[in-house]
């Protein structure tokens, strides 16, 4: 496995509903995270382990994540007419002929994770499939064993008992385990199930709990994923290349300021995020908010 290309496959293929009116057009994976998308983002994590093959799904708005995948040179973007789960994508990676395993990142999380040391111990472990855990006790669904195995899954299926985990989306799969996805089968849940009944061991890699994870599909999501991402860069506020240099000393306390944004000398920005065509009207103060084209959103 390590002289092979990892394929890694970011998902990218949900519709936003929660940043509408944001992504109605424009999808979630691309929105802006201060001075990257999510998915070029993760793109480069996932380039950390070196000899990967970059792969996404895409389905809502298509045409501008196959363009931006293009561009950052990912080996295929697939495009999804229907959406397939994420079973669907997996199995139609291996059907098509890549081997090397597959590493799964989701594109509407913000998260800085050592990729490395899970690939590491899910070989260490070696089972056919690897999942990394956080902490996160809203959630909380799996229950993984002593051994560090996936029991349950709440209300799903298996044991109710051992130590609660919330599944962070970063998963790995071998080239075994990915022969033996149905056709057809959509839910990863169904799947691990199926793997747990016929005595598959998966892990759960627990190492990694606290690391930061950051479910950016909602507007608070999207402000914490971009205060993160000001911390990740060292800076207290961010404004776009093309933001004219006066404008940038009206803008403080963790604000971010896309290019398209036009802000009159007399206003102030404190702790918000600007994307383009956003209005903002001369004396005014926008405090603790998310502002676009048609939409503002109070924190």
């Amino acid at each position: 496995m390590e002289n092979e290309k990892l394929n890694v496959l970011i998902l990218a293929a949900g519709l936003g509903t929660r940043l509408r009116p944001l992504t109605e057009d424009m999808p979630k994976p691309l929105v802006p995270v201060v001075d990257k998308s999510i998915l070029e983002i993760q793109a480069q994590r996932a380039r950390e382990l070196g000899n990967v093959r970059l792969h996404a799904n895409a389905h809502y708005l298509a045409e501008q994540v196959i363009a931006e995948g293009n561009r950052l040179g990912f080996e295929k973007v697939w495009e999804e007419p229907e959406i397939l789960g994420t079973a669907g994508p997996l199995k139609r990676i291996y059907n098509e002929g890549y081997r090397g395993g597959l590493l799964v990142m989701n594109g509407d999380a913000y998260c800085r994770f050592d990729l490395n040391g899970f690939m590491e111990h899910a070989r260490r472990d070696r089972c056919d499939v690897a999942l990394l855990a956080v902490e996160f006790p809203q959630v909380n669904t799996f229950r993984v064993d002593a051994n560090g195995h996936l029991a349950g899954v709440a209300g799903r299926f298996g044991s109710e008992e051992g130590k609660p985990a919330t599944f962070s989306g970063v998963s790995w799969y071998s080239d075994a385990a990915l022969a033996r996805i149905k056709d057809g089968e959509f839910d990863i849940r169904e799947f691990w199930k199926q793997e747990l009944a016929a005595g598959h061991p998966i892990l759960v890699d627990c190492s990694q709990m606290n690391a930061t994870w950051i479910d950016m599909g909602s507007p608070a999501g999207l402000k914490a994923a971009c205060d993160a991402r000001l911390e990740e860069l060292g800076l207290s506020n961010w404004c776009g290349g093309q933001v004219a240099g006066e404008v940038r000393a009206l803008v403080s306390g963790h604000s971010v300021v896309q290019d398209g944004v036009k802000i009159p000398a007399s206003a102030r920005i404190e702790n918000s995020i600007l994307f383009e065509g956003a209005a903002v009207d001369a004396g005014e103060t926008v405090k603790d908010e998310i502002r676009g084209r048609g939409f503002s959103w109070k924190l």
